[in-house]
């Protein structure tokens, strides 16, 4: 990394740390025309995220499989080790969750008639959430922010456009797409120079969250096992993956500060998307057809957090309702962990609505997901911040990879 940009990275990072400090002070303040400004600062800055993710998300999907003949060999190897990667990823998280469930051996709750469950909405069953990746409507998938419905549109597309045998009306349909890409990510560096006043926004929402206090008696055990799962993957498991593959993991996760920041502070995968590829092009020279094609496709895909969640909540709720949990179970869940984290959208609690319509869809009763809903506000934020550094692990590997071949 060259001074100019390390200066350029050092900086930044102190602009985040500043807003971050900002944030938790103005938050805890306790004086109102603070919290307003910090949560209309949020509300902005999560509409605008909102706003611009799912259209980088399509454009990159479309650029990268209509360009395929340009780039065929190289689009390929990088799909190929993508896919190859990000379940990997998603297994070993799921793995270490199964391991530290068997080791710590959460307790059950003790359901009362004087404990109070929250009401909880549920997007529908696992199955209809899997038709409804089916889009029976071009701009209703877009409109519902539904990411794996644009993923599947934009590859229909992509794939598409390479079919089309006049070459001149092509080469237009390319040329267009790419000019709107253009357009998109030139948005998105101006948003990255103001992402610190979003990122006081985010604190002070989250702040005033935190401020309503926790209270984990009984679920001690069962939150330990989910926080050290997320963070034995983080911590070693990928730095390690990293050091492996001759890639500094310090210098990864430094360059990538910025957008863990947003992350952890945003809760979606989805809405960091435009920060993170920015900031792992800018901070970390990642060839942008490798970024913008992997890092979309890793934030349907690639969710490392979630995966440990669904496990892990999913067999809570089934030893609480006295389901025996045998061998058999535990690597049946792995599994399944992995198949609902990659079919997970990216978004502030899909992992949550996951995990309650595979209970639902098992016939499990779910009155327990109503008292663990309180707590997953803090499972979220780190989560997210898993997946999204998962995320830039594996686009960094296949990155480094493809350039040393």
């Amino acid at each position: 990394m060259s001074d100019g940009r390390s200066n350029k990275l050092v900086k930044s990072i102190w602009f985040y740390l500043i807003a971050i400090f900002l944030g938790i002070v103005c938050g805890m303040s306790g004086i109102a025309l603070l919290e307003r400004v910090g949560q209309y600062c949020a509300e902005i800055f999560n509409r605008i995220l909102k706003f611009i993710s799912v259209p980088i998300v399509s454009l990159s999907v479309i650029v990268a499989l209509s360009s395929y003949d340009s780039d065929r060999s190289m689009i390929k190897k990088a799909l190929k080790k993508s896919w190859f990667y990000t379940t990997t990823t998603t297994v070993f998280a799921a793995s270490i969750a199964a391991m530290l469930y068997l080791i710590v051996r959460p307790n059950n709750i003790t359901m009362t008639t004087d404990i109070h469950v929250q009401n909880i909405t549920m997007p529908g069953t696992y199955l209809r959430y899997l038709l409804g990746i089916i889009p029976d409507n071009v701009l209703k998938s877009f409109l519902e922010n539904n990411v794996l419905s644009v993923l599947l549109i934009s590859a229909i597309i992509g794939i598409s456009i390479r079919f089309i045998n006049e070459t001149v009306a092509k080469n237009t349909v390319v040329s267009f797409f790419k000019g709107i890409q253009g357009i998109f990510f030139t948005i998105t560096k101006f948003i990255v120079k103001v992402m610190p006043i979003g990122l006081f926004g985010f604190v002070v929402a989250s702040a005033l969250e935190f401020k309503k206090g926790l209270n984990i008696m009984g679920l001690g055990s069962y939150l330990l096992v989910i926080l050290l799962a997320n963070a034995a993957q983080g911590i070693i498991v990928l730095p390690l993956w990293l050091a492996y593959k001759k890639f500094n993991p310090l210098k990864a996760f430094k360059a990538m500060s910025p957008a863990l920041s947003v992350a952890f502070f945003s809760k979606s995968s989805n809405a960091t998307l435009p920060v993170t590829m920015d900031t792992i092009e800018k901070n970390l020279n990642i060839n942008p057809k490798i970024s913008r094609f992997i890092l979309p496709l890793c934030t349907t895909i690639n969710m490392n957090g979630c995966a440990a969640f669904i496990f892990t909540t999913c067999i809570y709720v089934m030893q609480n309702c006295g389901v025996e949990i045998t061998s058999f179970t535990v690597v049946s869940w792995i599994l399944i962990a992995t198949l609902a984290a990659i079919g997970n959208a990216g978004v502030p609690m899909g992992c949550f609505f996951m995990s309650v319509s595979l209970m639902s869809a098992m016939n499990i009763p779910i009155p327990l997901m109503g008292i663990i809903l309180p707590f997953y506000n803090l499972i979220d934020m780190e989560e997210t911040v898993l997946n999204v550094w998962s995320d830039s692990c594996v686009t960094i590997v296949v990155d480094k990879e493809l350039k040393d071949e």
